[in-house]
């Protein structure tokens, strides 16, 4: 780091834990409470209308659950190394909102409303994005990561069997998705 005074408070941070403990800790904690609440896996409390979430519970299962990563010291290398490029990826996104939304009016924009589709596909393009970055961030035990150990696999076995199992595998995924995707519903249509 440069020697000024943020830059020594950035280092003495670093040896202090806090990017190797303590915010990857608050992460999986934030994350998994937020889960656990929305999802009241563990039970309600209350009767009636006036049902809330067992927040103690569900905090001390994300306490633990936070405690559990941040001791797995491979589990905190790939998500302090996975995170900045997530981090990026929103950047794009965000920037590619604001700069189609300079051009269009307040309420003019209604893409997602005229094209439902496009959301559910802008989704799994994100979620495939995610992904990758998170096997591009865990390496194997010769030190790449899954990323570039499963494209050079794929590279070097694409006439095999595996391979070509897997993209008819994907070609009939994405066929039954269009046929079932595209059939009109029938009932009550009278």
């Amino acid at each position: 780091m440069a020697e000024t005074v943020l830059g020594n408070a950035i280092d003495f941070f670093k040896e202090f834990g806090l990017f190797d403990i303590v915010l990857p800790f608050l992460l999986i904690f934030t994350i998994s409470f937020a889960l656990l609440e929305k999802s009241r896996i563990l039970g309600v409390e209350g009767s009636g209308d006036k049902t809330t979430s067992k927040k103690n519970l569900n905090a001390m299962v994300a306490f633990v659950l936070g405690l559990l990563v941040v001791t797995a010291n491979k589990v905190v290398n790939a998500i302090n190394t996975a995170l900045p490029n997530i981090v990026f990826l929103i950047i794009i996104l965000i920037s590619f909102l604001l700069l189609i939304g300079t051009f269009f009016k307040t309420g003019e924009l209604e893409f997602f409303k005229e094209y439902s589709w496009t959301k559910i596909i802008f989704m799994i393009v994100l979620l495939i994005l995610v992904i990758l970055i998170f096997l591009n961030s865990i390496p194997t035990s010769t030190g790449e990561s899954w990323l570039s150990y499963a494209f050079n696999y794929t590279l070097n076995n694409f006439s095999g069997a595996i391979v070509t199992s897997l993209i008819v595998l994907v070609v009939v995924i994405i066929a039954i998705l269009i046929v079932v995707g595209t059939g009109k519903s029938t009932t009550g249509a009278k």
